[in-house]
């Protein structure tokens, strides 16, 4: 790592043989399954989504441009935001087709997530939550600067599995155990009334609820996670393959753990086999990442 970088959350794990994918509650056009052998090179990752305060140290040290703070085509910048998270009296914007709490927000980026007037604030309880509207070209940028790199999908979801064989979650099989919430997801009536049973509207900071047996926090639930490798929804499951990388090429990007939008009458995906793939430009309030090397 450089000397200005500031994370130092990195974990060190010994690698080895584990049982990837899902075959259970999945959705077959995402790819989860078959359940297949990986062998896995020792390697370190972060305990922790990237906070807000470690990339605003990136961005104060190299001057980055955010993929949602530039232009294109003349348009104004702007990224997606929760519809839940803006004000009742927010002008009316564009939203997505069959998904219509998603607003395109002119001026959401980074450090405004939820728009124009939502800056960030130094030192704030905020400042610890994972940053978000962050694409997958943003997020390789930061682990660069910091000496990293973006994990593999085998090796996020070694990590978030935390030693638990075939779990759906970082702690077991049950998403609610003893009636205790062990992450962000939405709670409610999807999408328009959020309770905050778990004690969140929105993202929550990186550190919140117990980690898993490797020492890692919210691998499920909070914020998506941008993986290194490319999506496919087609895997080899009758020979054990030893640091997939995935494939050489394709659209969409792997992103996993699912987000604080999580809910199970509409996306169950904050289980660690779940996966779904996105444009590596796209730019969401629910879109962050973790860094491994």
């Amino acid at each position: 790592m450089t000397e200005s970088n500031p994370i130092a959350n990195l974990i060190e794990l010994s690698g080895g043989p584990f049982l990837m994918g899902n075959e259970q509650d999945a959705y077959p056009a995402d790819g989860e399954g078959p359940v297949r052998e990986i062998v896995l090179s020792p390697f370190s990752i972060s305990s922790t989504a990237v906070t807000n305060a470690e990339f605003e140290a990136f961005v104060s040290a190299t001057n980055y441009v955010t993929t949602a703070e530039q232009s294109e085509d003349n348009e104004p910048p702007w990224s997606f935001v929760f519809a839940g998270l803006l004000p009742d009296d927010f002008p009316p914007t564009r939203g997505v087709l069959g998904a219509e709490w998603w607003r395109q927000v002119e001026g959401a980026d980074w450090f405004h997530p939820e728009g124009p007037n939502s800056e960030l604030e130094a030192g704030s309880p905020r400042w610890n939550h994972p940053v978000v509207h962050v694409s997958w070209f943003d997020a390789k940028a930061f682990a660069e600067w910091a000496g990293c790199r973006l994990p593999t999908e085998a090796e996020w979801e070694f990590s978030a599995r935390g030693d638990l064989n075939q779990k759906s979650f970082p702690w077991g099989d049950e998403s609610n155990p003893d009636d205790d919430f062990m992450c962000n997801i939405f709670t409610g009536s999807f999408p328009d009334q959020n309770n905050a049973k778990d004690g969140w509207v929105g993202t929550c900071p990186v550190d919140a609820f117990p980690p898993n047996n490797f020492g890692l926090y919210n691998c499920s639930g909070n914020v998506w996670e941008w993986c290194n490798d490319w999506f496919s929804a087609r895997h080899e499951s009758d020979v054990t393959v030893r640091d997939p990388e995935g494939p050489s090429m394709g659209l969409d990007k792997v992103v996993k753990g699912g987000s604080y939008l999580c809910h199970d009458s509409y996306c169950n995906r904050y289980r660690v086999g779940a996966r779904m793939g996105l444009l590596p430009n796209s730019s969401l309030g629910h879109q962050g990442f973790r860094i491994a090397r």
